[in-house]
């Protein structure tokens, strides 16, 4: 049994709701494996409270907190510095309190790449279709960008995909009922929507034109095996499938507050994939 002390380093994942967050069995997998002192809450914490819960848990002596749903943009307004990096993604999701400031941090650009090289893709092997323009496409666009790869971008609304180009000059954009002839001397696939997620359509995307070394990454883990991930692996490509990336996006956040490095592993894995599978 964990006791914590007055000591204990203390973090934790601020939503609302908060309830279908994996994040606190994810780190307290690593407090434990660790033995570190210290505790990662759920914090259910409503809109109109959020600024107020983030400066209170920060006096208190907090080390931070993830941010999740619906409070990231409040986050980006709410810190005194926002690093280069979540600035140009336009979101935050990792909160820092370091001496009195609140630092915002994006790692969701950081959790994709490393999930993509933990499969055996390069990144930065050639050019990227992006499906999807919303925060996490965002990240992932800017990550992909900052490697030197072309990126184009489909996306139901255009508008949406406009904006991100807008926001990440060099974005070639494409319709969406184009998507699938985009796939054409493409080295990787994105899908950043919803679309394939529990209780959600399927993905419709026809890979008949995708060339034999794609890989395909899908960053929705409900389920673990999307349709799209199913029909890229009957076509013999490489499939990249989402739970890496939410495992990934956590080390920097966890070294941050705790002062270990930790490691996604088999162990990990099998351990937060169960609870999904529950």
């Amino acid at each position: 049994m964990q006791i914590l002390t007055g000591e204990s380093r203390l973090a934790g994942v601020i939503g609302w709701p908060v309830t279908h967050s994996r994040s606190p069995r994810l780190h307290g997998f690593w407090l434990q494996r660790h033995g570190i002192d210290g505790a990662y809450l759920p914090l259910s914490v409503r809109p109109e409270d959020f600024a107020t819960a983030v400066r209170g848990l920060a006096a208190a002596g907090f080390a931070g907190a993830n941010v999740t749903l619906p409070h990231k943009q409040t986050a980006f307004a709410l810190c005194d510095h926002v690093e280069e990096f979540a600035s140009r993604a336009g979101a935050v999701n990792t909160l820092v309190f370091e001496g009195g400031r609140i630092i915002g941090r994006n790692t969701d650009g950081f959790g994709f790449l490393a999930n993509l090289r933990a499969h055996g893709v390069d990144p930065a092997a050639g050019p990227a279709l992006v499906l999807g323009a919303g925060g996490a496409a965002r990240a992932i666009v800017a990550a992909l960008q900052d490697l030197g790869v072309a990126v184009s971008l489909a996306n139901r609304t255009p508008a949406h995909a406009a904006a991100l180009a807008g926001m990440l000059p060099g974005v070639r954009l494409v319709a969406w009922q184009d998507r699938a002839a985009a796939l054409a001397g493409q080295a990787l696939l994105v899908n950043t929507t919803a679309l394939g997620m529990q209780g959600q359509p399927p993905l419709d995307l026809d890979l008949a034109a995708a060339p034999r070394g794609l890989a395909v990454a899908d960053i929705v883990y409900v389920p673990l095996e999307t349709p799209l991930l199913a029909a890229a692996r009957a076509r013999g490509l490489r499939a990249v499938e989402g739970l890496g990336m939410l495992l990934h996006q956590a080390r920097p956040g966890f070294e941050a507050w705790f002062g270990v490095a930790p490691e996604v592993d088999d162990a990990l894995r099998r351990f937060v994939a169960g609870d999904l599978l529950a």
